[in-house]
């Protein structure tokens, strides 16, 4: 299946692959940045290695929205070996058409993991809720135990158990017997932490599509937002970043010209506070920026019930976050921000600064991801380049800021359950993988975004 894959990859996605080596050739004599701290659970051990700033990060992500990997979360990942893999060997040798020779190398490489420069990693996001997308098979116990309001880095594994009208209604279409059964042995010995445990279980099934595809498929992972700001110190990138888009009225308003809102209701909070209860879901999340002239007055949060998303099986399943609760957090907090002190969620293209990432492989923009969230994304950094907007954050931490090179799985492309047409289909759900290679894997680059 390997050389399936590459031989369709280097056919169908030259223009992507030819896009990353001359981006990653035009930075060769650039200064190092910062050292990044990645992990990976290997045989049930979480590992972490460091990485000079030197090495080009290639980002994938998979979801803490559930526990089994679906056929969208192994084609990213696959998609993002492939660019890395690839990536690293006609930077090597030259941008030239392919040969046999070629294709033989590249299928030994991706059998190990990369030694770069391009590196590809898992940037998996620890706000979210842990059913969000009304897919995950401990969604009762979830709800059940009032977590389904937290944000997974608050989400403890102890009261959860696999909910069996879940697995009723959706074996075969979104779940197998066989990945309830490793959810259930890795739940057994789950220390608490429900991130560890998903961690733990895709991990698991990596290594064993590791073998069925003829290549390497454990991915280093960083997870952010939370996971960072609890590490970092009140002096660092992220809390920076927070304090200086809520210095005043200016400094918000150009932040909400990055995400192209309108000043008038102010009801997008940049960091969504947590309620002391645990509650953190950005959507149960209500609120409203109120200002005393130019300052910052205070930001009022309102968590209340709400419906999440449904899973592509029922359109009419739609998972919830259950929360109430009501409180206002003070200007000078946020101004002056410290995570220990009023733990938040930051909006994603603000903390997608602290991200080492040089190239992002999105999951279908367009159909099954938001542009929005690009445009926004893209923006930011496209004005804190111009020094329209915290123009000093390079320099402070030494970091550079660009836009990344923008990757998508195709949306029309993307794998599908063979019966149900899922992208959402969990990877144990399709008893011949043969069919998701034959489909091969159909990358563009997004320019406009570039």
């Amino acid at each position: 299946m390997c050389r399936t894959l590459t031989q369709d990859f280097l056919k169908t996605c030259w223009p992507c692959l030819k896009i990353l080596v001359e981006k990653l050739n035009s930075l060769r004599n650039e200064k190092a940045a910062k050292t990044v701290s990645l992990f990976k659970f290997r045989n049930g051990q979480k590992i972490s290695a460091s990485f000079d700033g030197s090495y080009f990060f290639l980002r994938g992500s998979v979801e803490y929205s559930n526990p089994q990997l679906t056929l969208e979360e192994v084609q990213g990942i696959i998609g993002a070996r492939m660019l890395e893999t690839c990536g690293n060997h006609f930077a090597k040798y030259g941008l030239h058409t392919p040969t046999a020779a070629d294709i033989n190398q590249i299928c030994e490489a991706l059998k190990k993991p990369s030694e770069g420069p391009i590196i590809a990693f898992l940037l998996n996001t620890d706000e979210i809720e842990a059913d969000r997308y009304s897919m995950n098979p401990l969604r009762a116990s979830i709800v059940e135990s009032g977590q389904s309001a937290f944000p997974v880095a608050y989400v403890k594994t102890d009261q959860l158990k696999i909910d069996k009208e879940f697995v009723r209604k959706y074996e075969g279409a979104l779940i197998s017997r066989q990945e309830v059964e490793l959810i259930g042995r890795q739940l057994d010995c789950a220390a608490g932490s429900y991130m560890d445990f998903v961690d733990s279980v895709k991990y698991a099934q990596m290594e064993e599509l590791s073998q069925t595809f003829g290549m390497d498929l454990s991915l280093y992972t960083l997870r952010m937002p939370l996971t960072t700001l609890q590490a970092e110190a009140k002096d660092s990138l992220l809390h920076y970043v927070i304090s200086s888009v809520h210095r005043d009225y200016e400094s918000v308003s150009q932040a909400y010209s990055c995400m192209g809102r309108s000043m008038a209701s102010r009801t997008t909070l940049l960091t969504v506070p947590h309620s002391k209860l645990g509650y953190g879901s950005k959507r149960a999340a209500r609120g409203k920026i109120h200002f005393e002239g130019t300052k910052l007055d205070n930001v009022s949060v309102t968590y209340q019930t709400t419906m999440l998303y449904p899973n592509e099986i029922d359109p009419n399943d739609v998972s919830i976050a259950k929360a109430e609760d009501r409180f206002t957090v003070k200007g000078d907090q946020l101004k002056d921000y410290s995570f220990t002190e009023t733990p938040s969620s930051p909006q994603f293209f603000l903390y997608a600064l602290a991200s080492p990432e040089r190239a992002a492989l999105w999951h279908g923009v367009g159909a099954f991801a938001a542009t929005k969230l690009l445009q926004s994304y893209t923006a930011l950094r496209t004005a804190i380049r111009a020094g329209q907007f915290l123009g000093d954050l390079p320099e402070r931490y030494s970091v550079k800021i660009e836009v990344p090179l923008q990757f998508n799985l195709k949306p029309e492309s993307m794998w599908r359950h063979p019966v149900h047409g899922n992208i959402d289909a969990s990877i144990g759900c399709v008893a011949n993988p043969v069919e998701m290679v034959q489909r091969g894997m159909k990358l563009e680059y997004l320019s406009a975004f570039g």
